[in-house]
């Protein structure tokens, strides 16, 4: 796609206010792909407004008018499902596959499942003498990340346009084209003007301005924990509510009756997927001592399987973070059985699909987020004992658990401190809800209960 050298506020593109640019750099061969305005404080403030404005009448629009929208908008999308998987390849580096297949399939998916969920949601209750009404929180500022740049924004948006919220998204700077796509579509889809605004920018100038102006009443923010916590500061200053959803240490929990081969293959392919920048990856593999060797060495040959399957990681700074992490291992007494810290091509932000084995559940790759495709193998000695590391970092975003019986997975599955578990390798589901405990984040996305993220509470007394 060509660049809008604008930003879409109230309707229509606009210039921003100064003259600054972000670069959008192709991470697989460190070209130049094309420029989009670097908006700042004034353009946020100028969004914010006119969501404001917007707000009265959109957030009084029947939920019929608004699931109608949502299902525009989903048609408009369907219509640029080849333009967005080739932006996404583009700015991401996403091979063309997993581009089509994920990236521009599952935003479909959630945009239809909000569709439905405004047509039928009851938005007020009877409880005894009282009828309680699910109003829409007001303006949502969005800020959302790049690993995955469509699903990201959808995972907000629609739920807000559901409940009637109107929107300031500010994406990721590494990927933002998709996004102006994506307001393409919104614009095609017929959503009033200001009900949806777009501001590109920076993380620390329109990010921040967006999370502190006092026109915004909700901020949905997807990223790291350590940037969490700063927006959550500036929200919380204002009283505002925050809805995040940040990073993962995931337990991939081998138990001795599962199918060794097949979990240790899934596991590796887990990882592997977008290049590893997945907050919900099963980074951390779990096996029993008596089965240790074994699944180190079916690991070690999955894994290098991916060298030439897997695209580079988003940007150079990515990567050189993933390869510092790589040398941490090593520096730490972990074994590596596969990949390295060596860049396995000469131009692009590449990281070479990488195995340890011996990891003690203390090192710094079983404790922090690597946001690469790296994979950490660590031997238990009970069930206990595997529990233990499972719920030994302070994240809990997701996990999984593999055994010959459903339901002796389901049991350890209950113990474990996380937001989502897979069971025996269970598909994705994008109805269900999904976030974290501990430092992975407060709220959740996806189905209904992503939608009540964006409601707020009234009760009428008789």
């Amino acid at each position: 796609m060509k660049a809008h050298d604008a930003l879409y506020i109230d309707g229509a593109w606009r210039p921003a206010e100064s003259g600054d640019v972000i670069e959008v750099v192709n991470p697989a061969d460190e070209q130049v792909i094309g420029k989009v305005p670097a908006g700042g404080a004034l353009d946020i403030d100028t969004a914010v407004r006119a969501a404001r404005a917007a707000l009265p009448a959109w957030a009084a629009t029947p939920p019929a008018e608004r699931a109608a929208r949502l299902a525009a908008l989903h048609q408009a999308l369907a219509a640029r499902k080849d333009e967005i998987a080739g932006t996404v390849t583009a700015e991401l580096g996403s091979p063309p596959k997993f581009s089509e297949a994920v990236h521009a399939s599952v935003p479909l998916a959630v945009v239809a499942s909000f569709a439905e969920l405004a047509a039928r949601h009851s938005f007020e209750e009877k409880v005894g003498n009282s009828t309680v009404l699910h109003e829409p929180i007001g303006v949502v500022g969005a800020i959302t990340p790049w690993n995955y740049p469509l699903h990201q924004i959808v995972a907000k948006v629609a739920p807000a346009l559901a409940a009637g919220c109107t929107i300031v998204l500010k994406p990721a700077e590494d990927t933002p084209l998709v996004a102006q796509l994506f307001a393409e579509a919104v614009h095609e889809a017929g959503v009033p003007a200001g009900v949806f605004n777009l501001v590109t920018g920076l993380g620390p100038v329109a990010g921040q301005a967006l999370a502190e102006h006092p026109g915004v009443d909700l901020v949905s923010f997807t990223g790291s924990t350590a940037i969490g916590r700063q927006v959550a500061a500036v929200a919380g200053a204002a009283v505002k509510k925050v809805a995040l959803e940040l990073g993962g240490k995931s337990a991939n929990v081998i138990l001795p009756s599962a199918d060794l081969a097949r979990a240790v293959n899934v596991g590796v392919a887990n990882v592997m997927s977008n290049s590893g920048q997945t907050c919900s990856a099963w980074t951390r593999m779990l096996v029993h001592r008596d089965q240790y060797a074994e699944a180190v060495e079916l690991a070690a040959t999955a894994a290098a399987k991916y060298g030439d399957r897997i695209g580079p990681v988003v940007s150079a700074r990515q990567q050189a973070r993933v390869r510092g992490y790589i040398e941490k291992g090593i520096a730490e007494g972990a074994r590596l059985v596969a990949g390295g810290p060596e860049a396995p091509r000469e131009r692009g932000y590449f990281v070479s699909p990488t195995v340890f084995a011996d990891v003690t559940p203390e090192m710094t790759i079983a404790q922090e987020e690597i946001f690469g495709p790296v994979l950490t193998i660590l031997r238990y000695e009970d069930e206990e004992d595997a529990l233990r590391i499972a719920n030994g970092t302070v994240y809990g975003l997701a996990g999984a658990v593999w055994a010959a019986e459903e339901a002796e997975a389901v049991a350890f599955a209950r113990r474990m401190d996380t937001g989502q578990v897979d069971i025996n390798g269970g598909r994705f589901n994008p109805l269900a809800p999904f976030g974290g405990y501990k430092q992975s984040g407060i709220g959740r996305e996806l189905g209904s209960h992503g939608l009540a993220e964006y409601l707020q509470t009234k009760s009428l007394q008789f």
